[in-house]
C-alpha cells in the first residue's frame, strides 16, 4: 500500500481525535513504524494494523472504520489531485472514470500500485460497479464512492449485493441516486 494512504489516514486520526489518538493507535500497532513517505510502498498488514488499531480506539467495527475512511479519504484526494475529477461533471461519468483514466494515471505517478479492478454498467438511475482487488477492500470502495458522491454533491444509495467476504470472486455495488 503506498504511503500515502498512510499519510490520509494519519490526517484523518489527527483531525478527529489528536496527536495523543494516533499515538496510542502506533503504541497498540507494533506492526506499524508510524513514519510513511506518500510514493513508497508498504506492507498492505501495516495498513490492516493502524486501521485494526483506530477500529479498537474508537470501539467500532473495522467493515465501519474503513469505509468512513474512505469516504474521508476521497475528500483529501480530490484537493491533491483535482485533475481527476476536472473532465467528469457528475458522479457516474467520475465513476465510470476511475478505471480507465485514474487508475492509468496512478500507475504513472506510482510504481505499482496494486490497484483494483473496477468495472461500471449504467442504467438511466444506477450504476452497478464490479469491484475485484486481493485486498478485499470494497468497504474502502464504498467510503470512497460516498465521498465523491458528497464532493458532486449528490445523494446516493449503495446496495452492497454481492461481495468477496461471503466468498463471491468480485463485489457488485450497485450505486444509486436518491430523489431529493
Amino acid at each position: 500500500m503506498k504511503g500515502v494512504v498512510f499519510n490520509i489516514l494519519e490526517e484523518m486520526v489527527l483531525e478527529k481525535g489528536g496527536m495523543e489518538a494516533w499515538n496510542e493507535i502506533l503504541a497498540q500497532s507494533s506492526d506499524a513504524s508510524g513514519i510513511y513517505t506518500s510514493a513508497i510502498s508498504y506492507p498492505d498488514s501495516e495498513l490492516f494494523a493502524l486501521v485494526g488499531g483506530v477500529a479498537e480506539y474508537l470501539d467500532l467495527p473495522v467493515q465501519e472504520v474503513v469505509k468512513g475512511f474512505g469516504e474521508y479519504m476521497f475528500g483529501k484526494l480530490s484537493r491533491r489531485y483535482p485533475m481527476f475529477m476536472e473532465d467528469s461533471p457528475d458522479l457516474f461519468t467520475f465513476l465510470e472514470s476511475i478505471d480507465g483514466v485514474i487508475h492509468v494515471e496512478v500507475n504513472k505517478l506510482y510504481e505499482n500500485p496494486s490497484l483494483p479492478r473496477i468495472q461500471c454498467t449504467r442504467t438511466d438511475d444506477k450504476l452497478i460497479m464490479n469491484y475485484r482487488s486481493e485486498r478485499k477492500l470494497c468497504m474502502l470502495a464504498e467510503g470512497l464512492t460516498f465521498g465523491a458522491a458528497k464532493y458532486y454533491a449528490t445523494p446516493i444509495t449503495i446496495t452492497h449485493s454481492q461481495c468477496m467476504h461471503d466468498g463471491a470472486d468480485h463485489c457488485v455495488l450497485e450505486v444509486q441516486y436518491i430523489d431529493a
